[in-house]
């Protein structure tokens, strides 16, 4: 039995992580573990390539967000199971999969003794500015608008060091902005709809950093993708998204008490939420659109759909029993708002 570790040499503290594994591997009678660094030009996927050509039995991604999902990309399809070495800010997978963060020696150790969980992707199609095609693979969202502004203006040594905190800034940095996006989108085989939005994001699962449940019904492996269009109009629109999004999904539905509390969730004008297999969507401009938490450039239009169970992760025990235990969407699909 052999393990890949696909590692960003920014994002972890090599020689801990590589002792960490030598004394796993020697506990658990593997093979000394195959270790390919990412870099900018390859984030992960050829990496991944070279792994499953070498027949590995598990590929860790050791790493950031990029790492993560340039990884996927790379896996998918291929029946090898995806272990994470979270790292990083975000760590958003690893937040929706409910794993521990900065717990080096279980993180490693589930690496040779977890359970393996199929999990779906998302997939997109980009038409870029001068009409070329790019497909790309994520797992947890696809943003546009203020969502994408806001990865493109943090300031990389700022959330270096102050984490998440610094998308705070970026956001107000972004809100300035004032640019709405106009989209036509059409979902599955329906009629085509239009809408005026600052935020378009379409997700996989829907909990970000700091605790907030952007896409409260969202399911990583319903075959599904849940679409979220943000339109506040002025502070009072924002202030209502922040009360849904960060106190209501956020801290009081994680619990059957907040739950009862709170009972059926109303729609509110600023969030407009749709679930669909596949999306089309064109924009009145080049967008900014980010995958993962990652910049990926201009598009002027998308398609997005789901290969469902298209990547193994694996987990703990624990976790993969408590991801299966509340696989059910807590609030239940409370379907479009209202236009």
């Amino acid at each position: 039995m052999r393990a890949a570790v696909i590692y960003n040499p920014i994002k972890i503290d090599l020689d801990a992580v590589k002792a960490a594994f030598a004394s796993a591997e020697a506990r658990h009678g593997w093979d000394g573990s195959l270790w390919l660094e990412t870099t900018e030009a390859d984030p992960g996927e050829g990496q991944a390539t070279t792994a499953t050509g070498e027949k590995v039995d598990v590929v860790v991604a050791a790493g950031g967000d990029g790492t993560v999902r340039a990884v996927a990309e790379g896996l998918r399809g291929s029946g090898i199971p995806l272990a994470l070495l979270p790292s990083g800010t975000g760590n958003l997978l690893a937040r929706n999969l409910g794993l521990g963060l900065g717990d080096l020696e279980r993180s490693v150790d589930a690496v040779f003794t977890g359970a393996d969980r199929p999990i779906d992707v998302g997939l997109i199609r980009l038409r870029r500015p001068n009409g070329d095609l790019e497909r790309r693979a994520f797992l947890v969202m696809a943003g546009l608008g203020i969502d994408a502004q806001m990865i493109e203006n943090t300031d990389p040594a700022l959330k270096k060091r102050a984490g998440w905190l610094a998308y705070v800034q970026s956001i107000a940095t972004s809100l300035r902005d004032g640019n709405e996006l106009h989209v036509r989108y059409r979902l599955a085989s329906g009629s085509t709809h239009r809408a005026t939005v600052h935020t378009f994001i379409v997700g996989n699962c829907g909990t970000l950093p700091a605790n907030m449940m952007l896409l409260p019904d969202a399911v990583i492996d319903d075959g599904m993708l849940d679409i979220v269009m943000l339109r506040p109009e002025g502070a009072l629109g924002w202030l209502r998204i922040w009360v849904r999004v960060a106190w209501e999904n956020g801290i009081l539905r994680r619990t059957s008490t907040g739950r009862r509390l709170l009972g059926d969730a109303k729609p509110i004008r600023p969030l407009h939420y749709e679930t669909s297999e596949t999306i089309d969507a064109t924009f009145g401009r080049p967008e900014k659109i980010e995958l993962d938490g990652d910049a990926f450039g201009e598009a002027t239009a998308m398609r997005a759909s789901v290969d469902p169970g298209g990547l193994l992760v694996r987990m703990p025990q624990s976790a993969a029993d408590a991801v299966d235990a509340a696989a059910e969407p807590q609030g239940g699909r409370s379907g479009a708002d209202d236009a």
